[in-house]
């Protein structure tokens, strides 16, 4: 398989030019791993910039480690909440890195960077000539139309119909070319497929596109990026303890691949893939509509690595939103804090969106399953946060009336203080590769893939080359070059 594409100079000839003339430096792979890599100029322009402004330097906050403030922010260490027992009723400790401190407050942007710079870098995009398409149940094309705009490029955004009203609204502030809503919600990817074909046929290589759950670039970032801040985390602050679960929604199954990276630092490690428990596909080969947004569904991405996976939690969407009104009602947290929760974390609560919610349930599931103690840590993202979900809360309200302390009372009870090991699958070396060969109905009946291109998944070996520094390296390498090529390193400097 090839990672890296052959380079069309032409077109790279092009688009370092647009890159001088639009003052863009591409940041490395190294730099949003590392900010301290970062030139000092783009950190003295960085202070001058919000954190979700269309700025081309803010493609150095593609990254888990900025400041937590909405304008000027530098960088730090990495930002997270770690769930007190109180809140969790369970003695693991339960850490979840926070996403909505990337601009478009969701870490998918990073996906996106993943999958467009590989061949923005080798001329297998151009920006001139072509948009880049973006399949999505949300934030995955809303990080890649905040790229391209960042980038001067055109975007065409795909996403569901049902999907919330902040996605439609944002995707329209941020100047995206095309917004295309595709029937149903969450659960409808096979439309957002068929619309990607629609395209392909209707406007042949003017477009690109960027499908998240096939592109490896998506997985390479988070094994390289996201597993290493958490790595780093771990060790900054909780090495006397032991990492024994990264918890993640299989979504696009590109942060689970955060999984692949922390088992060679951690082989002891359970790699958990949560989804919907009305759309139990990994849990049971189920099907069905959930309203857990975000996180996919119905198929079996075609870059999720199963052999890497060893537990399934289903949760249910009730439960989610419930909880979603528990975490953010002034009623729900008087009622938390009789239950001694403190706080400071009652005011995090809102930094979790609702698959930030599903992840934390499904983590609660796994430390009740394995009897984890408080020697355990665990760890899950929490891609976005209650910013984009305010049209939820005021549906919920509308539905179902004013939350009062009495309903607070009762979802503390049932869906927080009851969270049992219902709904679970660990699984054997077997179940593995049935998830494995089910991805044959999506992806080689639908969408094109070979028999022999699917058998090649399932070696180990694939993925050790997937997901080998040397890709990063030649990634990096490439950029770099690009770089110098449009002038903007010799402007901004190089800290590499």
């Amino acid at each position: 398989m090839k990672l890296i594409p052959d380079i069309d100079q032409a077109v790279l000839d092009k688009s370092t030019g647009r890159a001088r003339a639009r003052d863009i430096l591409l940041p490395t792979i190294r730099q949003q791993m590392n900010p301290a890599l970062v030139p000092e100029a783009i950190r003295s322009r960085l202070e001058n910039v919000g954190l979700w402004d269309v700025d081309p330097a803010n493609l150095f906050r593609i990254t888990w480690k900025n400041e937590p403030t909405e304008h000027g922010g530098g960088f730090n260490d990495g930002n997270w909440i770690e769930f007190p027992p109180s809140l969790t009723g369970v003695d693991a400790r339960i850490i979840g890195i926070l996403g909505t401190w990337f601009p478009t407050g969701a870490h998918k942007l990073g996906a996106a960077y993943g999958c467009l710079v590989p061949r923005l870098v080798t001329g297998t995009f151009d920006p001139d000539a072509q948009k880049a398409v973006w399949p999505s149940t949300g934030n995955y094309c809303r990080g890649g139309a905040y790229d391209c705009a960042l980038l001067g490029c055109d975007a065409v955004a795909i996403l569901p119909e049902g999907m919330s009203r902040e996605r439609f609204a944002w995707l329209q502030e941020v100047g995206t070319s095309e917004i295309i809503a595709t029937p149903g919600t969450e659960s409808n990817v096979k439309e957002i497929y068929d619309k990607c074909h629609e395209l392909r046929q209707k406007r042949g290589d003017r477009v690109v596109i960027f499908n998240q759950f096939e592109e490896f670039g998506n997985a390479i970032w988070h094994y390289h990026v996201t597993g290493g801040i958490v790595d780093e985390i771990f060790a900054g602050h909780y090495a006397h303890g032991r990492l024994s679960a990264w918890v993640s929604a299989t979504g696009s199954a590109g942060t689970i691949a955060a999984g692949d990276y922390l088992r060679t630092q951690h082989p002891g490690i359970r790699v958990v893939a949560t989804e919907a428990l009305q759309c139990p596909t990994l849990l049971q080969f189920g099907y069905g509509e959930h309203r857990i947004e975000g996180i996919g569904d119905k198929h079996v991405p075609w870059i999720h690595n199963l052999r890497n996976t060893d537990f399934v939690v289903a949760v249910d969407d009730e439960q989610t939103l419930q909880l979603m009104r528990l975490f953010n009602e002034d009623e729900g947290h008087a009622c938390l804090r009789r239950e001694g929760v403190d706080d400071t974390t009652l005011q995090a609560l809102g930094q979790l969106g609702i698959s930030g919610i599903c992840n934390l349930v499904a983590s609660i599931k796994t430390a009740r399953y394995f009897d984890m103690d408080s020697r355990d840590v665990i760890f899950t993202p929490l891609t976005d946060s209650m910013d984009l979900y305010t049209s939820r809360m005021q549906e919920l309200d509308a539905a179902e009336g004013p939350y009062t302390e009495r309903r607070a009372d009762r979802h503390h009870a049932r869906y927080l203080q009851g969270i049992a090991t219902d709904h679970l699958r660990e699984l054997t070396y077997a179940d593995r590769k049935a998830l494995h060969n089910f991805k044959y109905f999506t992806w080689v009946e639908q969408q094109g893939r070979s028999s022999n291109e699917l058998q090649q998944l399932w070696d180990e070996d694939f993925w050790r080359e997937v997901f080998s520094d040397d890709v990063v390296d030649e990634w990096d390498r490439l950029i770099d070059a690009f770089n110098d090529a449009s002038g903007m390193k010799q402007k901004y400097g190089d800290r590499q």
